[in-house]
């Protein structure tokens, strides 16, 4: 009977192994102890993931916040500053004359530009404007600086019509495929050998309005879109993010003004 069953124990190691047993076993065991050591591994993980989105969640807002306040901020610091920078020019009188109100110079300041708009348009108000100019332009430093100021209050100003941006124009610039804004300011004659064509001044700013680039433009090749002068304007100043989503061209003969586009070409 030993025999026999030291027999089958032989055939059964043969079978099945006693280290396959023994991985088993272990298995079985590590197994039994593995839902506890998986837990207590995942568990700080699951408080470092929770972190990371609510990091992540609180960062989002805080940011959000900051572009929501950031404009509202600066328009209310701007509005401040100039509001006492123009009061500035008032208030000192009336403090003199022992009347400190808040407001009041910056109230004065506004009827005394009504009051400049409205004399300009009468014969003493331009004359007088004209010997201030006259002696602005004999200074070096300021006369620039006055001549610039004033083609750009010129090309917003509502009276103005003889120098003042007559329309927004797009041209091909400065490489095939690209495209620049700007603003058409006369309309010229150019006599070649070859014969005479129609080109336009286009002022191409490159820096807000004050700084630009002026190119000679065949009229045939200036595209003209939707936009009036201020909008253009506003484009420019904000440098594209008011450009509407779509632009149409729109067609020369329908908005050739009397200034712009209607010179008869001569022949040579």
């Amino acid at each position: 009977m030993g025999t026999m069953r030291s027999e089958k124990d032989r055939d059964l190691e043969r079978l099945i192994p006693v280290g396959t047993l023994a991985l088993e076993i272990n298995g079985s065991k590590s197994s039994s102890e593995s839902p506890s050591a998986s837990s207590s591994l995942s568990h700080p993980s699951g408080k470092e993931a929770f972190g990371k989105v609510i990091h992540s969640w609180i960062s989002k807002k805080f940011i959000s916040g900051c572009v929501i306040l950031f404009p509202i901020a600066i328009t209310f610091y701007l509005t401040w500053k100039l509001i006492n920078f123009v009061d500035g020019f008032f208030s000192p009188i009336f403090i003199h004359l022992g009347i400190d109100v808040f407001g009041l110079g910056f109230l004065t300041s506004l009827i005394f530009i009504f009051l400049v708009g409205v004399s300009m348009s009468s014969w003493l108000g331009s004359s007088l404007l004209s010997l201030g100019e006259w002696f602005i332009k004999k200074m070096p430093l300021m006369s620039y600086i006055y001549t610039a100021s004033k083609q750009i209050s010129r090309a917003i100003s509502p009276d103005e019509d003889s120098h003042a941006f007559k329309e927004v124009a797009i041209i091909r610039h400065p490489r095939i495929g690209e495209y620049a804004f700007g603003f058409i300011t006369s309309t010229i004659i150019l006599r070649k050998s070859t014969g005479a064509e129609e080109v336009c001044c286009v002022y191409v700013p490159t820096n807000h309005l004050y700084l630009g680039d002026i190119f000679l433009v065949n009229s045939k090749d200036i595209m003209r879109p939707n936009l009036s002068v201020r909008e253009g304007i506003e484009i420019v100043i904000s440098g594209g993010m008011s450009v509407p989503k779509i632009l149409t061209i729109v067609d020369v003969q329908s908005i050739l003004s009397p200034r712009v586009g209607k010179f008869a070409v001569p022949q040579v």
